[in-house]
């Protein structure tokens, strides 16, 4: 018999076995060639992920982090197995196809923040929202909301020489907010950061989560970030080796070992 948010027995465990994968990796390969070897950065990784839960890929530099976020989130083309986003293959994608599945659906937040320096923090969360064709005065108010969101408001009218580094990211975090994305993509979002920028960071990102049912993957190899996961993936040599879910409100941990 399956359980229901009403009963007794439903945990966050439960609905996630009822929800459909926002994102599915199968058997996915990927390689490079370093000079006269070809190295295998990826080997047959399998892995799918649901809204509503922030995802902690995890593990030591070179694992293939990095690599396993750009092929989920179509940047990278994989040798081998597929990548499916919202239920859509993107290796069958043209490159016209990504960007615009790219722009209506997904949010990128990287180390370097990608801030333009001549636009004001709410001119640099306007800007994509223009892209995908919407009014200017509706821009602005879901710019302004986004940056309300990360507590940023009262820095609007500043430029990236005049914020600090976590403020910074949370300006990158508004940006990828205000398209209400359902996939959220962040590359080691605090590993540039002081201890409490990167805690307001970790706390944003999880918050989207929840209140938005946002699926956002995130990799990096701080330890901070872990507690604050709902599900952490840990990676070695391009596999998964541990994957577990945090304690849900029964106390019960949902673990598994690869």
């Amino acid at each position: 018999m399956q359980t229901t948010p009403q009963d007794p027995g439903f945990t966050k465990a439960a609905a996630t076995a009822q929800a459909q994968p926002s994102l599915r990796a199968v058997d996915l390969k990927k390689s490079y060639l370093s000079g006269m070897v070809r190295v295998h950065v990826l080997q047959s990784l399998s892995i799918d992920l649901y809204p509503g839960e922030l995802s902690l890929i995890s593990g030591p530099s070179g694992c293939g982090k990095s690599t396993l976020l750009s092929l989920m989130s179509g940047l990278l083309t994989p040798d081998g197995g597929k990548a499916f986003a919202l239920g859509q293959d993107l290796e069958r994608m043209s490159t016209r196809e990504l960007e615009r599945f790219r722009l209506a659906h997904t949010g990128f937040v990287f180390q370097g923040f990608n801030l333009f320096p001549a636009l004001t923090a709410l001119e640099q969360v306007q800007l994509p929202l223009g892209y995908m064709g919407i009014r200017t005065l509706e821009t602005r108010k879901r710019a302004q909301q986004a940056l309300d969101d990360v507590g940023l408001s009262h820095r609007s009218h500043m430029r990236p020489a005049e914020l600090s580094g976590g403020e910074k990211q949370r300006v990158a975090i508004a940006r990828a907010m205000a398209k209400q994305p359902q996939l959220l993509f962040a590359d080691e979002p605090t590993s540039a950061l002081d201890a409490e920028s990167g805690q307001r960071v970790i706390d944003i990102l999880h918050r989207t989560a929840r209140a938005h049912g946002t699926t956002v993957l995130c990799v990096s190899h701080d330890p901070r970030l872990v507690r604050h996961a709902d599900r952490v993936l840990a990676m070695e040599d391009g596999a998964i080796r541990n994957d577990w879910r945090q304690s849900s409100p029964s106390g019960d941990d949902q673990g598994t070992q690869q």
